[in-house]
């Protein structure tokens, strides 16, 4: 499978310093208050509601893009050191992440080559062999077979060909990316492209994990579609970050399929009095970074940060989403953990209690047969960008 490089498609910020990018950035937001604009697609966009409730479509999207892609399945600092291990179930298959006496982390099939049991209990911790609770088959952390139970009486086996399943793996950037098919190749490098050095700037190997947990919700689409405009935050989200940013005006970079999305804060009316080039441009702005396909890093303000891994369900109709809650360290004092509590609290209600409400509603009324399609306006150009690039992937698909 050949991977799209994932080079720089619309950036127009021109910088290598981090921080006058980042002024660079509040800028562009700057312009767009002060004239009540926002970045733009060329023209509104009409998408099928079969791209949302199709059982054959979501199949086979879901093999494509979510089975042979990379995707960020957790974050280094989820292995911190050799032997950690961290085992979850993702899109219906059981995956052990390890990490070796190397270093180096891998990804596995949970799954014993003897006779198919599940080798490790869904978790994280620290383990140097993983023993089958079947027969006792123990594989380390590299997944080589290391051992068999009663292997006198087994009969004369090549431990060499049955270590675990592995899958393609790669660390990059602070995340761990994983394609779920063990068939499937990838070069993270050009998977991320120039995107990776914006995600580096986000440091993430250095981050406390304060808090995960997993969230149901609708469907595949409805979900990340929340994730991608800022059209909806004053009437969703007047009570949590709506407070925080300026409705309808995103600055708007995409790297191939992957996206920069820039948010105005409230404080972008102060910006005129900056003066001079030392100025802090996070002050003004808030940046989500977003991975194609289901990666969100969102909420840099304060030293916190929220991680959103959002994985389809069964059908086309519900999802999981693994939030992860981090700090710049871990708190030390009451203050420092009273303000972790707040950010959590306020990201809880913000997708939970307000983004998948409407959600939900959105899913009960895509069945109703109300629409035959959606419009998705100019102003709304990260889903644009999004629901072309599964389509490209789709196109690339058939034609191979």
């Amino acid at each position: 499978m050949t991977l799209p490089v994932a080079g720089k498609d619309k950036d127009s910020s021109g910088f290598t310093d981090p921080e006058e990018e980042l002024r660079g950035l509040a800028r562009r937001a700057l312009h767009h208050f002060k004239n009540r604009t926002t970045d733009r697609a060329e023209s509104p966009m009409q998408l099928s509601v079969d791209a949302y409730l199709d059982q054959g479509r979501f199949k086979r999207e879901f093999d494509r893009i979510f089975t042979q892609l990379p995707m960020g399945l957790a974050l280094s600092v989820e292995l911190p050191e050799p032997g950690s291990y961290l085992a979850r179930t993702i899109c219906r298959k059981p995956v052990l992440l390890t990490r070796d006496q190397h270093g180096v982390v891998r990804a596995f099939l949970n799954v014993c080559r003897h006779r198919g049991a599940i080798v490790c209990a869904e978790g994280a911790g620290k383990k140097a062999r993983f023993v089958c609770p079947y027969h006792s088959w123990a594989y380390a952390a590299d997944g080589e077979l290391v051992s068999l139970n009663a292997v006198k009486t087994f009969g004369e086996v090549d431990k060499s060909t049955l270590g675990l399943t592995e899958l393609p793996c790669s660390e990059k950037a602070g995340v761990i990316w994983v394609a779920l098919d063990p068939r499937s190749t990838f070069d993270i490098d050009a998977w991320l492209g120039e995107f990776s050095e914006k995600l580096a700037s986000l440091d993430l190997s250095n981050w406390y994990v304060y808090e995960q947990r997993d969230l149901p919700g609708p469907g595949w689409k409805v979900t990340i579609d929340g994730y991608l405009e800022v059209y909806h935050h004053d009437t969703v989200h007047g009570k949590t970050v709506g407070k925080h940013t300026v409705g309808n005006l995103l600055v708007h970079d995409t790297y191939g399929p992957h996206q920069r999305l820039t948010f105005g804060r409230k404080s972008l009316s102060e910006l005129d009095q900056e003066e001079g080039d030392g100025w802090d441009g996070n002050q003004y702005i808030r940046i989500v970074h977003s991975v194609f396909p289901n990666l969100s890093i969102s909420g840099i303000v304060g030293g916190h940060c929220l991680v959103s891994q959002v994985f389809p369900g069964d059908s086309p109709s519900s999802t999981v989403t693994r939030q992860t809650l981090l700090c710049a360290s871990k708190p030390q004092s009451d203050a420092e953990e009273l303000a972790a509590r707040e950010f959590s609290a306020m990201t809880l209600q913000a997708v939970r209690d307000e983004d998948y409400v409407v959600g939900n509603s959105i899913q009960r009324g895509l069945e109703s047969g109300a629409n035959t399609h959606f419009v998705i306006g100019r102003n709304e150009p990260g889903l644009q960008h999004y629901h072309q690039w599964v389509a490209r992937f789709m196109q690339d698909a058939c034609a191979g």
